[in-house]
């Protein structure tokens, strides 16, 4: 497994959560790494990304404000802060990554690897 999310649950609105992407050593420490969600009966859509040099990112207007990505200094695990959560947030959560130094992307189809995904579930 490549990209391995975690951190995904059940949570109330108004509340948080912190999701994870683990990566399988430095295999994407260069690559720029994104967020994307599908919730029942919907397209996949993009969230938010990260610029491998950490020096950029991209969000959907729906997660300005209120999520957060961020990597770790070994830059083998990306996150997602997401406060503020609304029902309407509820998907399936996953990370994905483009080739190495490829730049910022909101779009799917530019991602070459996948995790499995997380399900975030919010309540109203």
């Amino acid at each position: 497994v490549q990209l391995l999310e975690s951190g995904g649950g059940l949570v109330q609105a108004g509340g948080s959560l912190r999701l994870s992407c683990r990566t399988s050593g430095d295999t994407f420490s260069r690559s720029t790494m994104g967020w994307f969600r599908q919730a029942t009966g919907k397209d996949r859509e993009f969230v938010a990304a990260l610029r491998w040099m950490l020096d950029s990112s991209l969000y959907a207007e729906s997660a300005k404000g209120r999520f957060t990505v961020d990597r770790s200094a070994d830059r083998n695990t990306f996150y997602l802060q997401m406060n503020s959560l609304k029902p309407e947030d509820t998907a399936v959560y996953y990370c994905a990554a483009r080739d190495a130094w490829a730049p910022l992307s909101d779009r799917a189809s530019e991602y070459t690897t996948w995790g499995q995904g997380t399900q975030v579930t919010v309540s109203a």
